[in-house]
């Protein structure tokens, strides 16, 4: 990966997001309203973190006595590790929680809870991610070297498989996260001049990350092994199923958003250019779905409101439903793509569909047949 910036075309229709910003600052101000986390985010950042942590309590103390029980607490604790991730860490690390600094910071060390690296999610998902939706090259979510997620990338032979074994990596996702994709993503982040780039340096943040792993893996796993009345591996077990279950639900919530049939993706021309505005390359790359469902929203962090959230990463999710309207309308005054799905398993059937035909090369064909 390029540490240089992809340079969008300041040209292409720079009236709409200036319309946009104004339309969406007007409601707040209007309103009365802050653009940062109100009461219903407080109770629920208060409900994901005792999902969480409540069962870890019972686990910690010896609390429990059956086996099933057991399995049921870490299945509990992959829920609340997807809520506290998607609810309260992303907001927080995107400074949109709170107007207090010091606020975002201390939930967004929420994520050291569940496994991460807070300096290495905001690097890989604010500085890549956001910047460079769908560019080859640049957005490192869709490099994955097990699965093929751009019609730019090679074509391996087992990729024709992908949308089958899709599911099962994408369960192992936040298992590799802790054991492995921190240290490789430090070293790689170091190489690009990121790491500085966040105030740190290779050898504090290494220092850092080992240290918050050891003592993380401790708390989960060596601690309930200890106190708990089972064999080690029935423990393991438990610990790895939790993970499964986070990294399943993590994927399956972020994928539809980008990697679908209705999305685009690009690859820079040898300056490094892109031929769209920023704003509107962000709707050309992302997808709403189930923007009527109030649980799965509420439970997902609003990240269902994606194009929202790409668009404008300042303001807390809570508030996504509510101008997603305005941006629909003026992205339409626009003539600008305004992608959703009405429910979310029709952005999943989307999402499969794209993977089988990215492994089995047809989507290739219809690319180049539009060319």
């Amino acid at each position: 990966m390029s540490v240089r910036a992809v340079k969008f075309n300041v040209q292409d229709r720079p009236e709409f997001f200036k319309v946009l910003r104004k339309r969406v600052n007007a409601h707040f101000k209007e309103n009365n309203i802050s653009k940062n986390a109100n009461t219903k985010m407080k109770i629920k950042t208060a409900f994901m973190i005792v999902l969480y942590f409540t069962p870890l309590g019972l686990l910690l103390t010896g609390s429990i006595s059956s086996l099933g029980a057991m399995f049921l607490m870490f299945a509990i604790m992959g829920f609340g590790m997807s809520g506290i991730g998607l609810a309260i860490m992303h907001d927080a690390n995107h400074g949109s929680y709170s107007k207090n600094r010091k606020v975002n910071k201390v939930l967004g060390y929420l994520l050291n809870f569940i496994g991460g690296y807070p300096i290495n999610w905001i690097i890989q998902h604010n500085v890549l991610h956001h910047s460079f939706t769908n560019v080859e090259g640049f957005d490192e979510d869709i490099e994955q070297n097990v699965m093929r997620f751009s019609p730019s990338q090679d074509r391996k032979g087992i990729f024709k498989f992908q949308a089958f074994y899709a599911p099962f990596f994408y369960g192992l996702m936040t298992i590799y996260w802790i054991l492995s994709k921190d240290f490789e993503a430090l070293v790689r982040y170091n190489k690009m001049g990121l790491l500085e780039g966040q105030g740190t340096t290779m050898k504090k943040a290494m220092t850092e990350v080992v240290f918050n792993k050891i003592w993380y893996l401790a708390i989960t796993l060596v601690l309930p092994i200890y106190f708990l009345d089972f064999a080690w591996w029935q423990v393991l077990l438990g610990f790895l199923m939790m993970h499964f279950i986070s990294g399943l639900i993590l994927a399956l919530v972020f994928q539809p958003a980008h990697v679908i049939q209705e999305t685009e993706f690009f690859l820079p021309d040898e300056e490094t250019s892109v031929e769209n505005n920023w704003a509107i390359h962000q709707l050309l790359t992302t997808a709403n779905f189930a923007n009527d469902s109030t649980i799965l929203s509420w439970y997902v962090g609003g990240l269902n409101f994606q194009i929202e959230h790409h668009l404008f990463p300042n303001i807390c999710h809570i508030h996504y439903k509510d101008i997603a309207p305005i941006v629909k309308q003026t992205a339409e005054e626009f003539n600008i793509p305004y992608h959703q799905h009405k429910t979310f398993f029709a952005a999943i059937k989307s999402h499969f569909k794209l993977l089988h035909s990215l492994g089995t090369g047809s989507y290739d064909k219809k690319v180049a047949k539009a060319a």
